[in-house]
Parts: C-alpha cells; structure tokens; sequence
C-alpha cells in the first residue's frame, strides 16, 4: 500500500523534477556516503594493519630477546652440572701456586671456554673459599657481597635471575657500564661441607643494542623493565649513561608483555610519525576537485539529458493529444535523435503507416521466429554430429601407413591411404543409437587395433553384463572415452597399462566404468573436466578442448533426456577413472529423445 502511494506520487512529477530526484539520490547521496565508507574502510584498513605490524615487530623482539639469553643458558647449564669446577671451587688450596696450576687445567675445560661466546662480554665464578685467587673466571665471595646483581639475585628468591643495572664509575675500563647479568646458583651437586657458589655471565649489552635498537619501522619501540628504559631505537641506549626512565608523554599505541628470566618485559610501540588521516590531509585539494567534479560534472550532463528527454517527449505527447482531435494518428514532422525516443519516434510514424498491416505482421514475424528456432536446432543436432569425427580410427589407418612405409610397403601404404580417404566420405550417421553390444564390439576392436601401435605397453579387459547387450547408446560414445584414454593416459607413459570397461546394472540405472592406469591428471583438472562433463552445453563443444569426451557427454544426456550423470577421478602417474550412470529405462529405444 505504502509503496503504491509512493508510485502516485511519484507521477505527479514532470520529467524534470524525477531526473532531479534521481540525480540527488542517485548521485549526490551515493557520493557521499561511498566516500565516506571508502576513506574509513581506508582508516581501518590502516589501523587494523599497523596493529599486525606491532604484533610482528613485538614478537620478532620477543624471540631475538629470547634466542639469545636461551643460548647463554644453555652454556650456563653446562658449567652448572659440570662436577669437576664443584671439587675445583671446593678444594681447599695450599697457596697461590698451587689455585694457580689448578685453575690452568680447569679453564681449558670445553664448558668454561664456551662462556667466552659472541653475545658474553663477561662470566665469572664465585665461591666462599678464601684460597681462591681473584682472576679469570673466578672470585671469591667477598668481593661481591655488597653488588646490585648480587642484592636483586637474593631478593628476587630464585635459584636463576636475570637483572639490569648500571655500574657507575665502579670500572673505568668497562666498554658499558650498563649491564644484563645472568646469575646463577650452583647448587646441583651438594655435600655437607661445601661452599656457597654463584654463577655470573654478563650479556654483551652493546651488541644486544646495536642489534635491538636500530630497528627502522617508522615509529618509536622501548624496551622496558617497568618504567626502566633498557632499549629504544629512539635514544636512551647510551652504555655509559644510568637507564632512562618513561616521561609519560610517550604516545603508545600498542603494548606487548612476556616474562624472561624472572624478569618483566614490556615492549611499547609509539604511534608511526605519518598516520593515514596525516596522509589524507595532504591529498584535501585533490579530493575537493574530485568531490566537485563529480557533482559539477554529473549536474552539467544532467541538464543536458533533461533537455534531451523531455523537448522530445513534449512533441509525443502532442502527437498523441491531436488523436482526440482529428481522430486519427498523425505522423512526427521531424525524427529527431538516434537514441530509444528518436526510435520511439521513428517506430510511432511506423505504426501510423502501417496500421493496416499490423496483426499480418505479427503472424509473420512469429512464423519467422519459429522457422529460426527449428533450424537452430537442427544446426545444433548437425554440429554434434559432426563433431564426432571419429578421428582415432584414422589416427590408427595414418599409424598403421606410416609403418608400411617405414618397411618399404609401400603398396600397402597406398590402400591404407586410400581407405582413410574413403571412410571419410562414407562415415555413415543414417542412424546415431546403437546396441551396447555392437559398441562394445567396436571398443574391441579399436583396442586391438591399438595393441598393434602400443604393443605389450597396452593390455585391456572388457566386461559387458548379459542384461545389458541390448540396451542403445549414442554411436561411438563409449569408444570416445576409451579413445581418450589411450591417446592422453598412455602416450606419455614409458611402462605398460590397462585399461578396463565394464558395463552392468545396478538398480534402475546401467553402470559403466572406464578405468585406466595412464598418466592421470591433476586434481584441479579432474575436477574442471568433471564439471565440464556434467554440464557440457553445445558453446562447449565449439571451444575445442576435450570435444570428443565432451561431444559423447552431451549425446548421452539428450540421448537419455538429461537423465545421464559422469563422474571422474584421476591421480598423476596412477591413473583416471570414469564412471557413466544413466537410468535403464532411457536406453530401452533406439529412438533419441526430443530435445
């Protein structure tokens, strides 16, 4: 009801007033809102991407971060379950000559030479045993009782800790006195009288920089311990400086944590220095002009149009108005235009002219159509026909001549040729269906014909269903699949093959497979050719790939009155499998359904 209302009122409106109407909705409004979805599907577009390139950024430090300490550990590891440096570091020594000779078998140990690694810059042992010396890799406990490292590994109440922390003017030599220290206890091999051991590798912190803090995505990354600025490719990764710490004027715009070690990670990525909508506005001239120009634009070809339609328009409707007058249709002084209204006005002084003939010319034109129709389908009948070419016996005759020749025979030769060119001429469609016996008996002998080009490389198996002898096919259909799968499955396959047809009932519909063990195809294209069995229309048939598989296919389906399915399966270098279904009942008459 509504929307019958909307169709008077509607009518109501000149021609002018409805193009308006439909140049505003049309027009304007869609603009509007394309645009509109267009610049924030863009935005989104664009946030939704720089979010996944934090998440890649993140992660990828992540795992660096990661890779790295894990590997340190693992030497670690080595050390900490080596017994031998336990009875070094508890051994009770007699004077420095004698730690001395011990420390040098000790330190050539493959555990300890493996602490001096690419991302190690430093790895000390630690015991309370006052008979050792302080060097290389070993220390007494007293030297580090009062150490950050040692105070954060005690509070922290793990047995492995990882800290950060700044050394200050402690080492004047240090290459950084900012400093990532693993700290280990030795604990995995106790006795009652042992000392107190501690394990310390320094991670080499400028080299974790340099390879941590010059990444270049176009906006900040921090890597924090809480507040604590341990990495940032926007400064504050000076080794000889204390740590940084976060202002809270930093615009983050992804955030992303995971634990290392006991310690609390946190990588925060910035917003990029050039958003989308910093991009957008530089483009604000040029999207103007366009936004003008696309209403400017559309209002000039508008008035145009308008114009067109209704100076025309005007003069139909006063042809019409003068039938009341005079009774009679007037013919248009002037045809103006070549477009639908110049051909309305056209046909209009047509129809004046020819009023009289007007029902004669309807018969005709629907006698003309049919006859057309008629003979578009007897052209498509010719066309299939036609298209059989049952071109593999005369592949057969040319195989079998050219091997006459190659043997001198060439007498023999000669009548083979001249047979090829005879059974050209005389193939013989008088009648199209035929008993599946007789084409069985074809199949026959085309294979046997086939043994004598292939040889011991082709073995075949036919099984024909007693039930079955008597049923029609479409001439030549099943000879086209066997054809086809000589000519593709075996050619190009060194190693001998079978091919098997069998045909028997099951329920109401005679089953027919076709099986060989050739080349096979691919999956994409077994399925596509499937599909194109399946659906196979005569435009198909006129492309020229596949026409004899597909030719039988159609034949078989208006044969049965479209009561014929195909599937198809086939793997390469195993083989393709073929399975025809069509309902006994079709295939009781010789006679081809109507089409």
């Amino acid at each position: 009801m509504i929307w019958e209302k909307l169709e008077a009122f509607m009518n109501d409106f000149n021609i002018r007033m409805k193009l308006i109407i439909i140049y505003v909705f049309c027009v304007i409004l869609p603009l509007v809102l394309t645009d509109s979805v267009i610049f924030y599907t863009l935005y989104d577009a664009g946030e939704k991407e720089q979010i996944h390139e934090f998440e890649n950024v993140t992660n990828s430090i992540h795992y660096d971060l990661e890779y790295t300490l894990e590997e340190i550990v693992n030497m670690m590891n080595d050390v900490y379950m080596n017994r031998e440096v336990y009875e070094f570091l508890d051994k009770q020594y007699e004077g420095s000559y004698d730690f001395f000779e011990e420390r040098i078998g000790m330190t050539r140990k493959s555990s300890l030479n493996r602490l001096g690694g690419y991302n190690i810059s430093n790895a000390v042992l630690y015991a309370d045993n006052d008979t050792i010396v302080n060097g290389g890799y070993f220390s007494r406990m007293t030297e580090m009782r009062d150490a950050i490292w040692y105070q954060d590994f005690l509070a922290s109440g793990r047995n492995m800790n990882m800290t950060f922390y700044y050394i200050g003017e402690e080492d004047m030599s240090a290459p950084s006195k900012r400093r990532i220290s693993l700290v280990r206890r030795m604990d995995y091999y106790r006795k009652k009288d042992s000392c107190e051991k501690i394990l310390r590798v320094d991670v080499d912190y400028n080299r974790m920089a340099a390879k941590l803090t010059q990444l270049d995505y176009g906006f900040g990354i921090y890597i924090c311990k809480g507040d604590r600025i341990l990495f940032s490719n926007r400064g504050h990764s000076g080794s000889n400086e204390d740590f940084d710490n976060l202002t809270g004027q930093e615009e983050v715009a992804y955030r992303s944590a995971f634990s290392l070690y006991g310690v609390d990670i946190d990588v925060l990525c910035t917003k990029p220095s050039g958003t989308l909508i910093t991009q957008l506005k530089k483009h604000i001239p040029l999207m103007a002009f366009l936004f003008m120009a696309n209403l400017f634009l559309p209002f000039v070809m508008f008035s145009m149009m308008n114009n067109s339609f209704t100076r025309r328009l005007r003069k139909l409707g006063e042809a019409f108005d003068m039938v009341e007058e005079e009774a009679v249709l007037q013919e248009i002084s002037q045809e103006q235009g070549r477009d639908e209204i110049g051909a309305l006005m056209q046909n209009y002084n047509r129809m004046v002219r020819r009023m009289n003939e007007l029902i004669q010319k309807v018969y005709k034109d629907r006698l003309e159509r049919q006859e057309i129709d008629l003979a578009r389908q007897n052209a498509e009948l010719l066309a299939l026909h036609s298209q059989i070419n049952p071109h593999f016996l005369f592949n057969i005759l040319e195989s079998i001549r050219m091997h006459s020749v190659l043997r001198n025979e060439e007498e023999t030769a000669g009548m083979i040729e001249k047979l090829a060119v005879l059974e050209r001429q005389n193939i013989n469609w008088a009648s199209d269906n035929v008993k599946l016996s007789e084409e069985i008996s074809f199949v026959e002998a085309y294979l046997e014909l086939q043994k004598y080009r292939f040889g011991d490389r082709l073995h075949y198996q036919i099984e024909l269903a007693e039930s079955c002898t008597d049923y029609y096919i479409p001439k030549l259909t099943l000879t086209t699949f066997v054809e086809n799968s000589c000519v593709h499955g075996m050619e190009r396959k060194s190693a001998a093959c079978w091919i098997y047809l069998r045909v028997y009932e099951k329920g109401s519909q005679v089953v027919v497979e076709i099986e060989d063990t050739g080349d096979g195809m691919e999956e994409s294209a077994a399925v596509q050719l499937c599909e194109r069995m399946q659906n196979c229309t005569i435009d198909d048939i006129k492309e020229n790939k596949h026409v004899g598989i597909l030719n039988a296919c159609l034949r078989l389906k208006r044969f049965s009155g479209e009561q014929a399915s195909f599937s198809l399966e086939s793997e390469p270098g195993v083989g393709t499998f073929t399975t025809i279904r069509v309902d006994a009942a079709c295939l009781k008459s010789g006679k081809e359904e109507e089409t």
